[in-house]
Formats: structure tokens, sequence, C-alpha cells
């Protein structure tokens, strides 16, 4: 199952998307600036949260095997 940060940087990511191509087609170097700044945010949130799933799913075999024996 999808981490809520994974899902959460997806969502920055295209956010950031859409003001840097709109700041490119209304020549706005602010509006790619802070669009080129949201898509990093978003790819780190998106990291996170792949992390915390990848330790939890672990952390999850763990306790099984810990169960089973």
């Amino acid at each position: 199952m999808i981490h809520k940060d994974e899902a959460a940087g997806k969502i920055d990511q295209a956010k950031g998307t859409i003001k840097r191509k709109i700041g490119e087609a209304t020549d706005d170097p602010q509006l790619v600036d802070e669009g080129l700044g949201d898509e990093a945010a978003g790819e780190v949130r998106e990291g996170v949260g792949t992390a915390k799933r990848k330790v939890a799913d672990a952390a999850d075999k763990v306790a099984d095997t810990i169960r089973r024996n």
C-alpha cells in the first residue's frame, strides 16, 4: 500500500510541474522557480514516503516470522 507521504509527494510534483509550465508559457521566471522547487520538494517527500513504507513492510515481515516460530 502506498504511504501517505508518497502520495503527497506525487501531488506536490504535479503542482510544481503545472506551475513551471505556466511560468514558462507566461515568461514568469519566479513561477518557474517556484515550480522547480515544488517538484524537488515533492520528489524528496515521495522518497521519504517510500522509505517509510519499505521499513514498515520489513517490520511486518519480521513480525510475521516471529509469530510463526
